[in-house]
C-alpha cells in the first residue's frame, strides 16, 4: 500500500466517529454530496462524472441551492485531483454546506473494508448506509428477553447495546371458577400467550434476518425469567425463520428485567457464550477499577499525569480511555509498547458519564503497587 493510501485509510473506531458526525448534517435542499468509489475505478472516470454534474447545476433555479451544490462538487473535485489511483479499499467522499450557518464539511478517506458499489448522490442528508454495513461486521449479537406478556429485542455491537423493540401482550389473569369453565379459560389464556410469542418471533425475523443474510450476526442470546424462554422456543418454533432458529445459542439465560437493564444483565450473564466480547470485557474492567478504588489499595490510578507516568513505567495492567479523547490514538499506541490492555469507553456504558466527568475519561489498574 502506498504512503498516500495509508494516510487516507481509517480504522473502524475512526469510521464510527465520522459516521456519527455525518449523521448530524441535514439540509433543506439536495445539496449534501455522497460519493462511493469502489477499488479499481479510474479517477479520471469519476472526475468526468463530477464535471458533467457541475455543468448541469447551472439549471438549478434557486441561487442559494445552486451555489451550495457547486461548492460541494468543487471541493470533491479538488480533493480527487490530488489522487492518482483509488486505494485498495476504494474511496469515500462527503462534502456539503449547512445552508443556514454556511459551515462546510468535506471528508475523503478509504474505509477499513472494500467499498461495495459505485454511488453518487446529492441529497438532504449524507448517505452513510454503506459505511454502517461495515460497522455491523464488528462482533454483533442478537439479544432477546421474553416472557409470557413482555419482550425486549436488541443488539450488541462491539461494546454498544441497542434496544430495537419493546413489546407488550395482553394475557388475562387466572380464572377461579373451576370445572369446564376453568379449563376453557386456561385454553384461552394459552392462546393469548401463543399469539404474543408469534408476534415476538415475527419481530425477531424482521430485525435479525437482514443481518444474517449479510453474515453480520454471530449468534442470538435468548433470556427470560423461569421457564418462559423454553416455552417460547417450543411454541414459537413454527413462526421463527429456520435461519434465525439456527442462530439461537443453546444456553438460555435467566434474566429478571426487561428493557435496556435486562439486555445489559443478559450480556453480562452470557459471558461464556459471548466469548471475549468487548462489552463484557469493558464492564468487567470497570468493575475491577471500582473495586480497587473502593478498597483504596493503591492499584486504581486516575488523572492524566498519574496514568501516563504509570504507563511509561510499564506498570499498568489496563487502561480505560474515552474513545472521544483527542489523545486516544496516542495512548493506544503507547500502551502497545508495554503490553497494557486498552478498553475504549463508549457512551452506551452506564458508567461512562461518571468516568468522563470525574476522571476526564482516563483511568487504569496497576499490575503492582507503586511506591
Amino acid at each position: 500500500m502506498s504512503e498516500l493510501a495509508q494516510k487516507l485509510t481509517v480504522d473502524k473506531r475512526t469510521l464510527k466517529q465520522i459516521v456519527k458526525e455525518l449523521k448530524k448534517w441535514k439540509a433543506p435542499a439536495t445539496v449534501l454530496l455522497s460519493l462511493y468509489i469502489p477499488p479499481g475505478r479510474p479517477i479520471s472516470d469519476v472526475m468526468s462524472l463530477l464535471r458533467t454534474e457541475y455543468s448541469i447545476t447551472d439549471n438549478i433555479k434557486l441561487k442559494r441551492t445552486r451555489d451550495a451544490v457547486q461548492r460541494a462538487l468543487a471541493a470533491a473535485m479538488d480533493r480527487l485531483s490530488r489522487i492518482q489511483k483509488v486505494p485498495p479499499n476504494g474511496l469515500v467522499l462527503f462534502c456539503g454546506e449547512d445552508m443556514e450557518t454556511r459551515d462546510f464539511i468535506c471528508f475523503m478517506f478509504s474505509p477499513p473494508e472494500p467499498v461495495p458499489v459505485f454511488f453518487y448522490r446529492t441529497d438532504k442528508w449524507f448517505h452513510t448506509e454503506f459505511l454502517e454495513d461495515m460497522l455491523e461486521h464488528e462482533d454483533t449479537f442478537g439479544l432477546v428477553i421474553v416472557e409470557r406478556d413482555q419482550a425486549t429485542i436488541g443488539l450488541l455491537k462491539g461494546s454498544r447495546i441497542q434496544v430495537l423493540e419493546e413489546k407488550e401482550g395482553y394475557v388475562p389473569g387466572k380464572h377461579h371458577k373451576g370445572g369446564q369453565s376453568q379449563r376453557r379459560f386456561d385454553r384461552q389464556i394459552e392462546q393469548f400467550v401463543k399469539g404474543f410469542y408469534k408476534e415476538v418471533a415475527e419481530s425477531m425475523n424482521k430485525h435479525f434476518l437482514p443481518l444474517i443474510q449479510k453474515n453480520a450476526l454471530k449468534a442470538i442470546i435468548l433470556g427470560g425469567p423461569g421457564y418462559a424462554k423454553q416455552d417460547f422456543l417450543e411454541e414459537a418454533k413454527e413462526f421463527l425463520d429456520y435461519r434465525v432458529r439456527q442462530k439461537i445459542a443453546p444456553e438460555l439465560i435467566d434474566v429478571a428485567y426487561q428493557g435496556y437493564a435486562g439486555l445489559r444483565e443478559l450480556v453480562i450473564r452470557a459471558s461464556e457464550t459471548i466469548t471475549k466480547n468487548k462489552y463484557a470485557e469493558l464492564v468487567n474492567a470497570i468493575e475491577e477499577f471500582k473495586k480497587h478504588l473502593a478498597k483504596d489499595d493503591g492499584l486504581a490510578v486516575y488523572g492524566d499525569k498519574m496514568v501516563k507516568q504509570a504507563l511509561e513505567m510499564g506498570a499498568l495492567k489496563f487502561i480505560i480511555v474515552d474513545e472521544n479523547r483527542e489523545d486516544a490514538d496516542q495512548l493506544i499506541e503507547e500502551a502497545k509498547k508495554y503490553g497494557t490492555k486498552v478498553y475504549l469507553l463508549s457512551d452506551d456504558i452506564p458508567e461512562a458519564e461518571w468516568i468522563k466527568k470525574t476522571f476526564k475519561g482516563l483511568v487504569g489498574v496497576l499490575r503492582y503497587r507503586l511506591s
